[in-house]
């Protein structure tokens, strides 16, 4: 899977209802799109010894950090124990971004098998701010051109290729699409990404998965200079 030959930029649009209904014309209706035949990376040690040190909501910030749950797979102690995309599946602030990565066949088990990650997972709010007349040529586009397509690069967009804390996140990031997001602020005061264009505030951050962090953000980081 070529991520890291990105070069476009682009903007984007989504609506969880016709992101999930292209979905499941790609996928034969399953349910757990994120999650495939691609064999899991296993929890790090570290992340490991977080989860039952003191559980891993004791690593994470962020004001929208109260709107997961407190158990189950969705909750912190439950996404550390699986790769990033199975664990976003499992997390009720992103069932957009859900749908769009499984829209591009074969994406969700190459985020899976990556064994470092840093995910900018825009909530299902921003989404809804981008007009929906967008979406039906990005998601056909992704649909019929997979890892080629517009929306591959877009979501690319918000992923680095590094597994960075809130301590490492920090500065100037290169993403998967070949561009750079800026990262300002810290766990006690606040952060932001930027990518020129769009600034998001970090919702909640610093969420470990088996193989990724993950920083919850309020926009989409559409690329466009």
């Amino acid at each position: 899977m070529k991520l890291n030959s990105l070069q476009r930029s682009t903007a984007i649009a989504s609506s969880a209802l016709i992101l999930s209904a292209a979905l499941a014309a790609c996928s034969g209706g399953e349910e757990e799109p994120m999650s495939g035949s691609a064999a899991p990376v296993e929890a790090s040690a570290d992340a490991s010894d977080a989860s039952s040190d003191a559980g891993a909501a004791a690593q994470t910030f962020g004001p929208g950090c109260a709107s997961v749950p407190t158990s189950g797979a969705g909750s912190f102690d439950g996404m550390v124990k699986d790769p990033v995309a199975t664990a976003a599946s499992n997390n009720p602030l992103l069932t957009t971004l859900v749908s769009a990565v499984g829209a591009v066949e074969g994406l969700g088990d190459t985020l899976n098998s990556q064994s470092a990650l840093t995910v900018f997972a825009p909530y299902d709010p921003a989404f809804a701010e981008i007009p929906t007349a967008d979406l039906d040529a990005l998601v056909q586009g992704g649909m019929e051109q997979g890892q080629d397509s517009t929306l591959y690069t877009i979501l690319a967009h918000h992923v680095l290729p590094t597994n960075a804390d809130s301590d490492a996140v920090g500065g100037e990031q290169e993403t998967l699409a070949g561009d750079m997001l800026t990262v300002e602020g810290d766990a006690e005061s606040g952060m932001t990404v930027s990518d020129g264009t769009v600034t998001a505030t970090v919702l909640c951050g610093n969420i470990p998965t088996a193989n990724a962090t993950v920083y919850v953000i309020d926009k989409v980081l559409t690329g466009v200079k």
